[in-house]
């Protein structure tokens, strides 16, 4: 069975959440994990992967956490799948590499490929904000007022 990664659904989680903070105000790490069900210390080990990758920003002191480095309808579901996962591949044939010793025989290849494209643009095309229309009203709002 092809299935999403806890890794990846709780990144996307945690994500969303500090998308819908307003005025981009940082949130701790406990209270990501606590209103998104998220476990703290799995959560604060992903979010070190979204550190590395560019997609949060870590601000220190009384009034620290953590935020989106850019905003949510800049950062792409593929983007967070590959910060936490790595790269997206829907079967060997498709990677760089392309370890198969079939290939040359093979009637699939096409399938796999399309399908690997067709997953790349679907999940490149979608954005945090995508998932929560809240997320652009409220930044909307902020910027008007």
């Amino acid at each position: 069975m092809m299935q999403v990664s806890r890794k990846v659904d709780y990144a996307l989680r945690a994500l969303i959440y500090l998308a819908a903070q307003p005025g981009d105000h940082p949130a701790p790490v406990s209270e990501i994990a606590a209103r998104r069900r998220v476990p703290k210390k799995f959560l604060e080990k992903i979010i070190k992967d979204l550190i590395r990758a560019g997609i949060v920003i870590s601000h220190r002191g009384a009034h620290g956490g953590y935020r989106l480095s850019r905003p949510a309808s800049q950062v792409s579901f593929r983007e967070v799948i590959e910060a936490v996962e790595g790269p997206i591949s829907l079967n060997v044939c498709v990677t760089e590499q392309r370890d198969c010793s079939v290939v040359s025989s093979c009637n699939m290849q096409r399938v796999w490929l399309e399908g690997q494209r067709r997953v790349l643009e679907y999940f490149s095309g979608m954005t945090l904000a995508d998932v929560n229309p809240s997320i652009a009203v409220n930044k909307a709002v902020e910027a008007s007022v």
